[in-house]
């Protein structure tokens, strides 16, 4: 086994160029799913400013077992996407588009992935839009984290009851990421299948405007 399973999957791109965005924005697919199927996020989110970034996670999942596991039964897979996800911040960077102007997000386990990286990574991003989705770890486990994310826009959106992502690691979520300085938004969906809803979408739609209003 790899220690790094994800180190060589491919980036898909959608929208402007790297050269010519004014900003980024890095999705990350869920468990099973595929950089494509997450680019569709990108077509409802259109902004013809940004480019849309979204890497492969190795055989279609970031992290074997569920997000709640403990964490070292999903290692070294959670590891190597947090690096994968730092590559392509990495990318966008070195393009010329600073971190402020980087959104991240995804869906379920890339919603999960999204939040814990940029918790794990913090500074001022774009944005964080978090569908379906919340920090890594056990239930009761401590999932605080350390850092400044100096005002960093988040949108949390989930339904509850929800297979996968219960709404008390949500709200968990919610408040780590206010605490460490960021502007949280969340929404619970009663009875909604895990599944991302037009009404979020358009709550995605509208934090991307927001923040790429004056580029």
């Amino acid at each position: 086994m790899s220690a790094d399973p994800h180190k060589d999957g491919t980036v898909h791109r959608f929208g402007a160029s790297l050269e010519e965005a004014s900003g980024a924005v890095i999705l990350l697919h869920g468990r099973g799913g595929s950089a494509e199927d997450i680019l569709s996020l990108a077509e409802a989110m259109y902004n013809p400013r940004l480019v849309y970034l979204a890497p492969q996670a190795a055989g279609s999942t970031w992290y074997p077992n569920s997000f709640l596991a403990p964490r070292e039964s999903n290692e070294p897979w959670l590891s190597s996407a947090l690096r994968k996800v730092e590559s392509v911040l990495d990318l966008a960077i070195a393009a010329g588009i600073p971190r402020e102007r980087i959104v991240v997000g995804g869906f379920s386990q890339g919603a999960c992935l999204s939040t814990e990286f940029v918790a794990t990574h913090p500074g001022r991003y774009a944005g964080l839009i978090a569908l379906t989705g919340g920090l890594i770890g056990p239930l009761g486990s401590d999932v605080t984290h350390v850092g400044d994310l100096a005002g960093t826009p988040v949108f949390f959106g989930s339904g509850d009851p929800d297979p996968h992502v219960p709404w008390s690691r949500v709200q968990e979520s919610a408040e780590v990421l206010t605490d460490m300085g960021a502007k949280v938004t969340a929404r619970r969906y009663p009875g909604r299948p895990h599944t991302v809803s037009q009404e979020e979408l358009e709550f995605g739609r509208r934090l991307l405007q927001d923040a790429f209003a004056a580029v």
